[in-house]
């Protein structure tokens, strides 16, 4: 058994799933919730990108090995 077509999802779920969202949150709390996925998503990009930075220090080691 192929698992892509076991994962693969057709229009009518997508719509269905569409609809018990619609149900579950009301329509305004939708774009609310899609926000603060896409801000926390941004966020996460910003700290991963800063952590690649070959300059950039772990500021919380140096405080520890500051006061030791």
């Amino acid at each position: 058994m192929n698992t892509l077509t076991i994962l693969s999802l057709s229009w009518q779920h997508i719509l269905i799933v569409a609809i018990l969202l619609v149900l579950l949150f009301g329509g305004k709390k939708i774009p609310e919730l899609m926000r603060g996925v896409g801000s926390g998503i941004k966020e996460f990009k910003d700290a991963v990108k800063e952590e690649d930075k070959p300059g950039s220090e772990n500021k919380t080691t140096n405080n520890n090995s500051s006061t030791n």
